[in-house]
């Protein structure tokens, strides 16, 4: 009898592989991918930066100025002479009836020139030492920070001790990766949302290469709530960061960059450690999902957090706070996908629209830090109110500039990251 259970076991083992090619499903990519990618910006509070603010901003992912942000990409296996292709709009956008999905000029590929020492032609190569700290507290935890010494660091090599977690992030259609492509905003058309646009009713994208596309938003799948954050001083040197639950959140990140002229530090509200790299962007929920459980990114019903003192401090007291929610996802693809596996799915169209909502700060004002301008004197002929005098007619000159300690961190973010 056991011999008998035996081959029988053995016999179901044997067939098992074949029963898992069988119901593999055969996918083939859509003959058009269509992306919107949908952001609430908080805007930036950056007291005295200037366009050093906005410098930030673009290499840490936050953005220079508020208001609601739409990017659409339009890719398609098909050919045109004359590309042409418009998203038609629900009337909440307060756009007008569509939106222009513009082909870029396609120009020659340029080889992309390097250094001296190996890093891209007008890029540095990184120096100084980079610290590194994570998790919410008015102290640091023990181990911390990781010191990263780019001078004992062989070229070319990435930091042993910086760690970041692979975050599967779709990419979405590009110039390079479609046969033909459009997208918006574009030189023909780069007109501001309406703070009141709603992206909710249907859609549609008609064009002369790629088939015709319609889907529908409802609730839930609109501009997210703006991020509000609030700092106030907390112990000797800490800065407590709150902000509103922002409705369809599926999560929060926070990083703080600064510099206090020697070194550059870095954080995160990641409980491990973590850089970040890729997470201030737009992440999948399923990502997201996942990365709370290894509690890395906040969970939707945290809303506050502190920055410890020591980061605060050695930033040179101003530094530099990014912040994300992350949010929902809709997706649409025609025809829908057979349920039956062993039924091929080609589809003719995928959609996907992504939604996110971000904020950024200078957290010297709440530490008591007020920055890093320096107490302005009264210049010769000029009154106490700081107005030049009648009798002033000319300009004094100015000296050079210092080297900037945020300007130095960029430069060794470019190096890390190859930005």
């Amino acid at each position: 009898m056991t011999r008998t259970v035996a081959v029988v076991f053995s016999g179901i083992l044997s067939i098992l592989p074949g029963l898992a090619v069988a119901q593999q499903q055969v996918v083939k990519p859509p003959v058009a991918n269509y992306w919107v990618s949908v952001e609430t910006a908080g805007g930036m509070s950056m007291p005295g930066m200037g366009s050093m603010g906005a410098l930030m901003g673009g290499m840490m992912g936050g953005q220079g100025q508020g208001g609601r942000k739409m990017s659409l990409q339009l890719g398609s296996q098909r050919p045109a002479d004359g590309p042409r292709a418009d998203h038609m709009i629900p009337s909440g956008m307060e756009m007008g009836p569509s939106l222009p999905l513009a082909t870029p000029q396609r120009a020659p590929a340029q080889p992309r020139e390097r250094g001296e020492r190996g890093t891209p032609e007008g890029m540095e190569q990184p120096k100084g030492r980079m610290l590194i700290y994570w998790g919410c507290g008015e102290n640091v935890r023990a181990g911390q920070p990781v010191i990263i010494d780019f001078a004992a660091l062989p070229q070319g090599q990435t930091p042993p001790n910086m760690v970041s977690r692979r975050v599967s992030i779709p990419n979405p259609p590009s110039f390079s990766r479609a046969r033909t492509y459009g997208d918006w905003p574009n030189p023909q058309d780069s007109k501001s949302i309406p703070g009141s646009a709603s992206l909710k009713g249907d859609h549609q994208i008609k064009g002369n290469y790629s088939p015709d596309i319609q889907f529908s938003l409802g609730e839930g799948h609109d501009f997210m709530d703006r991020v509000e954050l609030a700092t106030a001083a907390r112990g000797a040197g800490a800065v407590h960061v709150t902000w509103n639950a922002v409705g369809t959140a599926t999560g929060y990140f926070a990083t703080v960059f600064g510099s206090d002229g020697t070194d550059t530090v870095m954080w995160s509200s990641s409980d491990v450690q973590e850089m970040g790299g890729m997470l201030m962007n737009f992440v999948p929920p399923a990502e997201v999902a996942r990365l709370v459980r290894e509690q890395v990114v906040l969970a939707p019903s945290v809303t506050e957090c502190a920055v410890p003192a020591d980061v605060v401090k050695r930033s040179g007291g101003s530094p530099f706070l990014n912040f994300i929610a992350y949010g929902p996802e809709a997706n649409f693809a025609q025809p829908p996908r057979p349920k039956d596996p062993r039924q091929p799915w080609e589809p003719l169209w995928a959609v996907k629209v992504r939604f996110k909502s971000t904020a950024s700060t200078l957290l010297g004002e709440a530490a008591g830090g007020g920055g890093r301008r320096p107490a302005r004197t009264q210049a010769p002929g000029e009154s106490p109110s700081g107005e030049a005098s009648e009798s002033q007619t000319a300009e004094p000159a100015q000296k050079p500039a210092a080297p900037d300690p945020l300007k130095e961190g960029v430069n060794i973010l470019r190096g890390i990251f190859g930005r």
